[in-house]
């Protein structure tokens, strides 16, 4: 009878909570299928669903661009940071070092310091070495506020490995390169591939580094391009709701397909830690 209970309240609990997720999805798909004009009406399903409002906006928006340009820096991002997180948490995590310690700390500064407060310096020091209004300017910030979280994430994983693997293939021969990506990767398969969706996450949506940096539309990323689209068209709600969901797609889609090891990740690291 009380794990009866303990399953209800459990799904009743996840019903609660996927409702709170899908109420503002649901609403704003409502809004961005009323005809251009028509007054917001929050949760009511539209008569008549204008369907190309989404074309519409995809056309008067540039999102093709946008979401090109976003794909760019996001395809560079996150293999990167992913691998330079991998190395630097495989050697805070395994290894013994002099000054380790004090230069992992080091690495956490990128976490917890607010990185709002360095974007204008950011933006100077890039300028004048040119790399301002091109993908490298914007990829080389992101990459380091990655790195600082992926670093933390891999060196917990690592650490939680059993030592006598590692002593064990060392005995065999194995240098450090062959105890990771022959014996550790294969086991850290879903934390890595959970660092990487989480990367493409924040590169996708990363927006006031792009705004900042990227002052050409040319290379202009979605989420800086949807909040100059939204300045433009401050009365058209349809458009701007539709240009949201497009803008959305491609961060769900990759959740979508990679759910299982996100989940597989995220509870490995739970058990081990």
């Amino acid at each position: 009878m009380n794990a009866r209970f303990e399953r209800l309240g459990a799904y009743t609990f996840l019903c609660l909570f996927a409702l709170a997720v899908l109420l503002p999805l649901f609403s704003i798909l409502s809004v961005a299928l009323q005809p251009q004009g028509a007054p917001v009406t929050g949760l009511s399903w539209p008569d008549d669903p204008q369907w190309g409002n989404f074309a519409r906006a995809w056309t008067t928006g540039s999102f093709g661009d946008l979401i090109t340009s976003s794909m760019i820096v996001a395809v560079v991002v996150v293999p990167v940071a992913t691998v330079l997180s991998v190395m630097t948490g495989y050697a805070f995590g395994t290894m013994r070092f002099r000054g380790s310690t004090p230069l992992f700390y080091v690495m956490l500064i990128g976490i917890v310091m607010p990185y709002e407060a360095t974007v204008v310096p950011l933006y100077y020091d890039l300028r004048q070495f040119g790399l301002t209004d091109n993908y490298l300017g914007l990829m080389l910030p992101e990459i380091g506020l990655s790195v600082s979280f992926g670093t933390f994430w891999m060196r917990a994983f690592f650490l939680s490995t059993p030592r006598a693997l590692i002593e064990a293939a060392r005995m065999d021969g194995a240098n450090s390169f062959t105890v990771l990506f022959r014996i550790l990767l294969p086991v850290a398969r879903p934390a890595v591939t959970t660092l990487m969706v989480l990367f493409f996450v924040w590169s996708w949506n990363e927006f006031l580094l792009s705004l900042v940096l990227l002052q050409d539309p040319a290379v202009r990323t979605a989420p800086a391009g949807l909040g100059l689209f939204v300045g433009q068209r401050t009365t058209d709600v349809a458009g701007l709701s539709a240009g949201a969901l497009i803008v959305t797609v491609p961060v769900v889609l990759v959740y979508l397909f990679l759910q299982r090891h996100v989940i597989r990740g995220m509870l490995q690291g739970a058990v081990k830690g």
